[in-house]
């Protein structure tokens, strides 16, 4: 591991702590029942804190893994699949908020973001 990805692991986990702060205060101050914009706000808020928290987790696994190589493509790799956790878990805030979440469209959205997962990663 070189100094570039220490330090992209930092800058990410530091940007996960802010997010989950400023997710914190949202969900203190604001009530998200009668607006909707308070509610796709902290779904926002709340998609981005989880993405930037598990993106360095997703590249120190592939890093782990490749018993300590850091292999080309693996910091792309573990952002697309940190953004893909980060839009399920807006969705879900969405979802609930609006009084639509049920196992099965939980389990769909669930199912369908590791079908894109597993459709990019047989691409190459």
């Amino acid at each position: 591991m070189n100094r570039r990805d220490r330090l992209a692991n930092i800058g990410l986990l530091g940007g996960a702590a802010i997010t989950w702060l400023l997710f914190g205060i949202v969900l203190l101050t604001l009530d998200p029942r009668g607006n909707a914009a308070v509610l796709l706000l902290g779904a926002l808020l709340v998609g981005g804190a989880a993405a930037t928290t598990v993106t360095p987790l997703f590249w120190l696994a592939a890093f782990a893994r490749g018993r300590g190589i850091a292999y080309r493509g693996d910091w792309w790799r573990a952002i697309r699949r940190g953004l893909l956790v980060g839009l399920v878990v807006a969705l879900f805030v969405v979802l609930r908020g609006q009084g639509l979440l049920s196992l099965p469209v939980a389990a769909f959205v669930i199912v369908m973001a590791v079908l894109v997962e597993l459709t990019l990663h047989l691409r190459r």
